[in-house]
């Protein structure tokens, strides 16, 4: 489970060390506190895309650290993917720490234990740790291919399911290869010699996936270097660097308006507005000065630009092509070379295609009786869960569409239906869910598969938006007793929810003059009752609010 995450000048935050207990933990705050920085962090230590823009203004590295506690008996699986990475095995309660660095010149690296790991390795440790279920993911439930990767993630289908699709492509391809041969005909010969020169001449120019747009933006870029620095050194002038300049008119703007705040509490968002305005100027006006220290005039290299830029648009021309098809007609060609080269043995082609169909079938029908026996296993429970979320007499039914002849996903579509209340007709999900009911019944599967998962920490993300009432608080039960298997972690509005957490962190956000934060406290029991009763009554806390959130707790 995740036991501590520290984070260096990350964003609005300076420095903080977050320890986490196993349990249901909630976090609550104010829209704007600083939640989704936190979660933002977690991501960017389990291996999501990283940006300069996350350091801390004023800093030159921004840095996450997520210390985990690894039972080896518990992630058996985990244990052997750290072996066979060559990173250290867990004995039981072992730590293991995930760091990610991000500098201001966009370079990310990433430690597994200490040791460098890849991008990759980082993200394949964080699905093995952690799971995050996003506060839009009911949105995803519309589409049939999200259902058919949550019922086979749930049903732990998912290699099977990668066998049944490289097995779906070899078939496809010799399938392929065999009817071209067959179309071939008497003029194979000569379109084989045709072939084998238009062959030679493209593997010597080698064209490359995306080159002919790379060529066009470098050719672009070097071409007008002299202007582009005279534009970028104009904004910047503008922007910085003037007597006149925007940042200086900004900063002025914003001292008064924030002296006049003191006034009149009205002026503090307009304060905030045109902070994060100086902030973004300032910004860009380092990503120009960094954009600039590296852009160089080459006229050497532009030549040699121009000259690859003539011989991809020769060969474009000549084939009648666009020149960014060129890599495309270079595989194009090879393959079909070689079934021109293979049709002389025809019978070996509906040998290997007859022995890949086998292949397929086999790895397929496995995989629909395994989806089949999952399909009822998870419909029973969602609809259980169903009935203590306001949907009395509803059902979920998941079923296998057949393909005519199967597909690289295998021989069905998944479909989820669901009736919404006694009586009615399963319908799809997209045509008869209300948002509200969408949101209970993404929450309800959520849960429901989240029991099966061996990801011993799950992360809820806003899921409980569009809820409220009995309802709310049967989803924060539904949490807490989730958490007695799991590490709960639920960003949440709701008080309903907090109120069922075994632990409860509150973000909250703290201006100085020159700078503005984010800080974390763990709450009591008495900092428990007024934040709930802020949730439930806004700024204007009553004895009856008060009253209220006490009862919530017991």
């Amino acid at each position: 489970m995740l036991q501590t995450l520290t984070l260096r000048d990350f964003v609005i935050v300076d420095q903080i060390e977050l320890d986490f207990a196993s349990g249901f933990t909630v976090l609550t705050g104010e829209t704007g506190a600083g939640k989704s920085i936190l979660l933002d962090a977690l991501g960017l230590v389990l291996g999501e895309r990283a940006d300069s823009s996350q350091i801390r203004e004023g800093s030159n590295r921004a840095e996450i650290s997520a210390l985990f506690r690894v039972t080896a008996t518990q992630m058996p699986h985990f244990n052997k993917w750290l072996d066979d990475q060559g990173f250290p095995t867990a004995d039981d309660g072992q730590n293991l720490l995930l760091k990610r660095t991000v500098e201001t010149n966009g370079r990310s690296r990433a430690f597994i234990n200490g040791s460098v790991a890849t991008l990759m390795q980082l993200r394949e440790a964080g699905d093995q740790l952690v799971d995050i279920h996003g506060q839009h993911a009911h949105q995803l439930l519309l589409k049939g291919g999200a259902q058919r990767e949550l019922l086979d993630r749930h049903a732990n289908l998912i290699s099977l399911g990668n066998e049944i699709g490289q097995a779906f492509k070899a078939l496809s391809g010799s399938r392929r290869r065999l009817e071209q041969a067959e179309n071939a005909g008497q003029h194979i010969e000569r379109e084989r010699e045709l072939l084998e020169w238009q062959l030679k001449e493209l593997v010597e120019l080698s064209p490359q996936e995306n080159e002919w747009n790379a060529i066009l933006g470098e050719h672009a870029r070097l071409a007008n270097g002299a202007k582009i620095i005279t534009g970028c050194q104009a904004a910047i002038d503008g922007l910085s660097d003037s007597e006149h300049s925007v940042e200086s008119t900004l900063s002025r703007a914003s001292a008064m308006i924030c002296g006049l705040a003191e006034h009149d509490a009205v002026l503090s968002d307009i304060s905030e507005a045109l902070e994060s305005a100086q902030i973004q100027i300032d910004e860009a006006v380092h990503s120009l000065n960094r954009y600039l220290q590296k852009l160089e005039l080459d006229p050497a290299r532009l030549e040699q630009v121009e000259q690859r830029m003539h011989a991809l648009h020769g060969a474009a021309r000549k084939y009648h092509i666009q020149a960014d098809a060129l890599p495309t007609l270079l595989l194009e060609t090879t393959e079909r070379l070689e079934t021109l080269t293979a049709s002389q043995n025809m019978a070996a082609l509906r040998e290997k295609v007859k022995q890949e169909e086998v292949t397929y079938l086999k790895l397929a029908k496995k995989l629909s009786q395994k989806r089949s026996d999952a399909a009822t296993n998870l419909s029973k429970f969602v609809t259980d869960a169903m009935q203590d979320l306001s949907m009395a007499g509803g059902k979920l039914e998941i079923v296998l569409l057949p393909l005519h002849e199967g597909g690289a996903n295998g021989l069905e579509q998944i479909e989820f239906l669901v009736a919404g209340h006694t009586g009615s007709t399963p319908r799809p999900l997209a045509k008869v869910a209300s948002g509200g009911e969408l949101a209970r019944i993404s929450l309800a599967i959520s849960v429901i598969t989240s029991k099966a998962s061996f990801t011993p920490t799950l992360i809820f993300d806003e899921v409980d938006a569009g809820i409220g009432g009995a309802v709310a608080e049967t989803v924060g039960k539904l949490l807490r007793q989730l958490g007695e298997s799991h590490q709960i972690l639920c960003v949440t509005h709701l008080p309903q929810v907090a109120a069922q957490g075994n632990h409860h962190l509150k973000v909250s956000k703290l201006q100085t003059v020159d700078k503005t934060v984010s800080q974390v406290m763990s709450l009591g029991r008495a900092e428990r009752v007024e934040e709930i009763a802020r949730m439930l009554g806004g700024t204007t806390i009553t004895d009856t609010t008060l009253r209220h959130a006490r009862e919530l707790l017991e």
